[in-house]
């Protein structure tokens, strides 16, 4: 327990105020809203991650880096993300200009362009979403992570609305979604539903109706159904990454990322996320903090598939990460196992 303690005292003495603030407010329980924790944020938007993040915009505010802004994991999209989870200021009108090309990017006319395909090679003949056997074959992580950022970073409008229905048009009949344009494919992917059911969430707070309500409900059973990484059929493990501890997590999933998502939504106190909060305290070094355990980035400022401007603690599975920390003990604190 003094071993606990004192990883906490370390996490509060952070150089990094997204620690701090995650710490007092996560694990600590401290009201965001209140003075305190709105000068933490402002510290975090003058921090030197953060304006590594953002390094390299063009005059009109825009962040070009790579073909898109999907550019992996440096282009916009990736950035608005990562802000939104440091706890980054809400309302900063200097990133409209990010908002924007996400928007402009994640509701182009082939995202609304749909047709009807029976075979993985007739899928890719054309652009715009192939329909098969009644099934949106869709990366919705890519909207949905955009509509997480927006509307965590307060910068929702109308159009942010559309991603939203766009994810609802395309959610599937077991609640999730996927992107697999094998014809027999039927059963949602994690990858491609806990960001969309992030968003959600997030969209939520807005005041989202009860279609909104309904999808996030829906969504979450494809987790709580197999206790957030077990198979149904026979209980085994679905995949060894999903029980690894990452930071930044991106577009990939493990148990950590999913009681982030179950805790934002509401659900951590669900008895089928007893599970994952089991295996997730079981991780616990004895210094009390919690290690990453693979990475999947690597650390480059040039222009590279996988390219971090930033360090994220890197991996070990002997050494205590601060990122994967702070989540843990948050997850762990909303969960009651604190």
């Amino acid at each position: 327990m003094k071993a606990r303690s004192r990883h906490l005292d370390t996490l509060l003495a952070s150089p990094e105020p997204s620690i701090r603030y995650k710490t007092r407010v996560g694990v600590l329980g401290e009201n965001p809203a209140s003075g305190t924790m709105r000068a933490l944020r402002e510290e975090i938007r003058r921090s030197p991650r953060v304006r590594a993040l953002l390094s390299g915009r063009a005059r009109d505010g825009r962040l070009l880096r790579g073909r898109t802004v999907y550019q992996k994991w440096q282009g916009a999209h990736w950035v608005m993300a990562t802000l939104a989870d440091l706890g980054y200021p809400r309302g900063d009108r200097g990133l409209l200009p990010l908002r924007d090309q996400l928007l402009d990017h994640w509701l182009a006319p082939r995202f609304y362009d749909e047709f009807e395909s029976t075979s993985k090679v007739k899928s890719y003949e054309r652009d715009g979403v192939p329909v098969m056997r009644g099934r949106h074959r869709r990366c919705a992580s890519q909207q949905g992570n955009a509509l997480f950022a927006i509307a965590t970073l307060g910068l929702a409008n109308v159009r942010t609305e559309k991603l939203a229905e766009r994810l609802l048009h395309w959610q599937w009949p077991d609640g999730g979604w996927n992107c697999d344009r094998n014809p027999d494919a039927d059963t949602s992917s994690f990858m491609e539903t806990l960001i969309p059911l992030r968003g959600l969430v997030a969209f939520r707070t807005l005041g989202g109706d009860a279609r909104i309500a309904r999808a996030i409900t829906r969504a979450a059973g494809v987790f709580l159904d197999r206790r957030l990484f077990r198979r149904r059929s026979t209980g085994a493990v679905i995949h060894r990454e999903f029980v690894e501890l990452h930071y930044p997590l991106y577009w990939h999933y493990d148990i950590l990322g999913a009681l982030k998502v179950m805790a934002e939504a509401g659900l951590i106190g669900d008895r089928r996320c007893r599970p994952a909060l089991d295996l997730l305290q079981e991780k616990q070094l004895a210094d009390g903090g919690f290690p990453a355990e693979k990475r999947y980035y690597t650390r480059s400022k040039r222009i590279v598939l996988r390219g971090e401007m930033v360090d994220w603690g890197g991996t070990s599975k002997r050494v205590s990460n601060p990122w994967v920390t702070v989540d843990a003990l948050t997850v762990l604190t909303a969960g009651g196992r604190m």
